[in-house]
C-alpha cells in the first residue's frame, strides 16, 4: 500500500484540480459594450452627414442588405433598392434639409445587436414653396456585420407634430 500512494497522489491531484477548473466560472468575453455604443455614435454622425449632404449612396451604405425603413404615411422600403429609391425621392424634395443625432444609445451584452433613439429635423417646401421644418423621433436597430462593422438594420422615424 505505501508503494501505490507515491503513484496514485499525483492523479487524485491531477483529478482534483481538474474537477475544479470545469466547475469553476469561465472568464466572459470583454464588455466590448462601451466601444460598441462609441463606433455607433460615430457612425451616426457621419451617415447624418451623408444625408444632409443629398448623397444617396454614402446614406445607403449605413444600411445591412437585408434593411427596412419604415417612414411615417409611407410603405415598408425593404432592402438596398427599395431604401435607395426611398432616400432619392426624399432627397430631390424642393427645399430638402435633415440632420439627426442620437440621444440614446444601447449595445447588447453579446455585442451583435445595438438600439439607438433621437430626434430629427426635416426641411421641405410646403406647398407654397416656402421651406417648413418639421422635427421628430427615431429608432435604429443595429447589427454588427461578420466584418464588425455596424449597419443599421431596421430604422423608423415620424414627426413629432
Amino acid at each position: 500500500m505505501q508503494r501505490l500512494r507515491p503513484v496514485v497522489f499525483p492523479f487524485l491531484l491531477a483529478g482534483l484540480i481538474g474537477f475544479n477548473l470545469a466547475c469553476s466560472e469561465r472568464p466572459s468575453q470583454s464588455d466590448t459594450r462601451p466601444a460598441d455604443e462609441r463606433a455607433i455614435r460615430d457612425a451616426v454622425v457621419e451617415w447624418s452627414k451623408a444625408a444632409g449632404a443629398k448623397d444617396v449612396e454614402k446614406t445607403l451604405s449605413f444600411y445591412a442588405e437585408d434593411a427596412s425603413v419604415l417612414p411615417a404615411h409611407a410603405p415598408i422600403a425593404r432592402g438596398k433598392d427599395q431604401i435607395r429609391k426611398f432616400w432619392a425621392a426624399l432627397m430631390a424634395s424642393p427645399g430638402y434639409a435633415l440632420g439627426w443625432s442620437a440621444t440614446k444609445v444601447e449595445a447588447s451584452k453579446s455585442g451583435d445587436v445595438a438600439y439607438e433613439v433621437g430626434t430629427y429635423e426635416l426641411t421641405l417646401n410646403d406647398p407654397k414653396g416656402k421651406p417648413a421644418m418639421g422635427r421628430g423621433k427615431y429608432v435604429v436597430v443595429w447589427k454588427k456585420q461578420a466584418d464588425g462593422a455596424w449597419k443599421a438594420a431596421e430604422d423608423i422615424f415620424n414627426p413629432d407634430q
